[in-house]
């Protein structure tokens, strides 16, 4: 015969026990999501061939600030969350080599492999009216964004995007977690 106290609760007792507990753990799941980290769905091809759409990376706004190569997620630009890489920060002047179709920081000619790009895809089209003009120095509290698939992407080349404002960034791309084939820490 067992004389333990759980053997003589009522059985309300141990059901309000574990509702507890369940109630407490959603809590917690709910703080970590909302104030930590957050699963974002990749939309559209604009990262590819790093993100493709419909991966699912995890971002936290914990994991200190956004630094050159980081792939961040951008909220208030073109009224729509963006997953882009940091290729400038403050202070840092962008070009782009026309002969090359290569990115060019502080005077510095950045290969799209650094980034897992192919290398000669980055313009900053002149056929478009709506690109800035260049070179361009990053201001304070700023950042300079490119998507991996530079002709296919809506970035800080563009006027309607511009600099990204630190305030805007949710948070950096740090774990990988779909498809299966990624699933890992971000490089």
């Amino acid at each position: 015969m067992d004389t333990s106290d759980n053997a003589r609760q009522p059985l309300y007792v141990s059901v309000l026990e574990w509702l507890e507990t369940i109630v407490a753990a959603f809590a917690i799941v709910t703080v970590v999501f909302t104030f930590a980290a957050r699963v974002i769905t990749v939309d559209g091809g604009s990262m590819e061939p790093n993100y493709y759409d419909g991966n699912r990376v995890l971002i936290t706004s914990l994991a200190g600030e956004a630094k050159q190569g980081d792939v961040v997620v951008i909220t208030h630009a073109l009224n729509e969350t963006l997953i882009k890489r940091v290729v400038a920060t403050e202070g840092q002047v962008v070009d782009f080599d026309k002969e090359l179709g290569e990115l060019i920081v502080d005077g510095t000619v950045v290969p799209g492999d650094v980034y897992g790009t192919e290398n000669g895809i980055t313009f900053a089209a002149e056929d478009r009216d709506d690109i800035m003009d260049f070179p361009q120095t990053v201001p304070e509290g700023h950042v300079f964004v490119l998507g991996d698939n530079r002709d296919n992407s809506s970035d800080s080349r563009l006027l309607s995007v511009g600099m990204i404002d630190r305030r805007n960034i949710m948070g950096r791309a740090v774990f990988n977690l779909y498809p299966p084939s990624k699933v890992g820490p971000v490089w």
